[in-house]
């Protein structure tokens, strides 16, 4: 909105308006506002939340061996994180620019599904919440919506093999010059060499490999003159697979304070990172990248993202002040997933997300492997408890005496959630690196 604005008083050479113009300048303005506006909006639906007495009827009593007590806790804080997402993306943000277009959809379409599932679970004193099926469709769902836009948006195009000048400093510069402004007076100081045209690519980095994109279509080559359509089809079944996948994996990490909200701030960093250096026309030259036009007001929803995920830390991080639920966990990993597509850096996830993939891992394979055993008339279980973090602060004492664990000693002694969430924070850090370095690793 402030965008359009101040572009149309640029015509009247107003000082300043030529900021809004940068990406720079917008990305950092909605980090700045969205912290701002955490702060006090926070504040205030916290005390809303606790004049109606909407809060968590109990919460890890049972497992916390600390003893700490969270009943009366205010829930429901991912209204916090989805205002001061769209609040200033719809300020600063190009609206008509389909992939932000595209992420607030998202956004507000995960936002009322986990609404949905927590206002079931507190108003309706249902503990399960929204079905599990429901909740699959709607995932399903906006995957699909995804996939299919970017399928037929033409505006959703990429730029392989790019390449500048002869002169990198200068054509660095010049590049960024023109990356960084949405006007493209700045453009014009540039001659860029495309070895490709913009066209609907089907490719996606594969990390630590050279050649380093795979074809979905080259994966349909079985079906003939008909490889490109399947792989069209192919895509839009990852879309689907990968928004699910990560929003169920933030939802299950959403177990301590500060621990969803914590990791999607670094991931939500190295995204901006990888958005950035995708959108413009010098570095994705200089890694030997897709360039992806347009993509560059991914910067500005992800800043704003991260301005989200820190301002809530201030209230969420131990001792929780108000919990997410499944309105912020539910939007922040569909928020991941959706991003990672547009970007072609889907594959990347299993690394950058490792630690969500690693939470659903330990209940597909607790759930699993103790379904396998009960048929064979025993009862064992591989953890002492899932998600996984919920490991790290089991007693012995609390163990079902009917059951058998395979690794019951492990880990020797119980931790306080603080340190458990604080190390699982080191350990995306790690990954997070670890996704960057795989720009020159291949």
């Amino acid at each position: 909105m402030l965008y359009y604005i101040f572009r149309f008083l640029e015509q009247f050479d107003i000082p300043g308006s030529h900021l809004w113009s940068y990406i720079s300048f917008r990305a950092l303005a909605a980090l700045i506002v969205s912290l701002l506006l955490s702060a006090w909006f926070g504040e205030r639906f916290i005390k809303w939340m606790k004049r109606r007495n909407i809060s968590e009827t109990a919460r890890d009593v049972e497992i916390d061996p600390f003893g700490v007590q969270k009943k009366g806790v205010p829930t429901m804080g991912g209204i916090i994180i989805i205002v001061c997402i769209l609040v200033p993306v719809l300020l600063l943000g190009r609206l008509r620019n389909i992939y932000l277009i595209l992420m607030i959809v998202t956004t507000v379409w995960l936002g009322f599904l986990g609404f949905m599932d927590d206002y079931i679970k507190i108003f309706r004193h249902d503990k399960q919440g929204l079905k599990g099926v429901y909740k699959i469709v709607g995932q399903v769902s906006i995957g699909f919506i995804v996939g299919l836009t970017l399928y037929l948006s033409p505006d959703a195009l990429v730029r392989e093999n790019v390449s500048v000048p002869a002169t990198p400093r200068v054509a660095v510069a010049a590049a960024a010059a023109g990356s960084d402004s949405s006007g493209g007076a700045d453009v014009a100081r540039l001659t860029v060499k495309h070895k490709t045209e913009a066209v609907k690519s089907l490719k996606t980095t594969i990390p630590f490999i050279k050649n380093h994109n795979l074809d979905y279509s080259s994966l349909m080559s079985f079906c003939g003159r008909h490889k490109v359509a399947f792989g069209w089809g192919l895509f839009v079944v990852m879309t689907i697979l990968v928004v699910t996948a990560v929003s169920n994996g933030a939802n299950l990490n959403d177990g301590m304070d500060g621990m969803c909200a914590g990791n999607a701030a670094i991931i939500g960093v190295a995204l901006g990172i990888l958005a950035y250096v995708s959108s413009h026309i010098g570095y994705a030259s200089y890694f030997d990248i897709m360039y992806i036009p347009r993509s560059e007001e991914l910067v500005v929803f992800l800043c704003a993202f991260v301005g989200a995920m820190i301002g809530f830390l201030w209230y969420n991080a131990y001792p929780a002040q108000v919990f997410m639920g499944d309105t912020g966990s539910l939007t922040i990993g569909g928020i991941i997933g959706v991003t990672a597509v547009i970007l072609h850096k889907e594959l990347l996830l299993p690394i950058l997300c490792g630690i969500f993939f690693v939470e659903s891992l330990s209940v597909i394979i607790q759930t699993q492997w103790f379904k396998l055993q009960k048929r064979r008339g025993r009862r064992v279980r591989v953890f002492r408890s899932t998600p996984i973090h919920d490991t790290f602060r089991r007693l012995d004492s609390q163990l079902d005496p009917t059951s058998t664990y395979l690794l019951k000693g492990w880990p020797h002694r119980p931790f306080h959630e603080s340190k458990i969430t604080v190390r699982f924070w080191i350990t995306t850090i790690i990954l997070a690196a670890l996704t960057l370095i795989t720009l020159k690793i291949r």
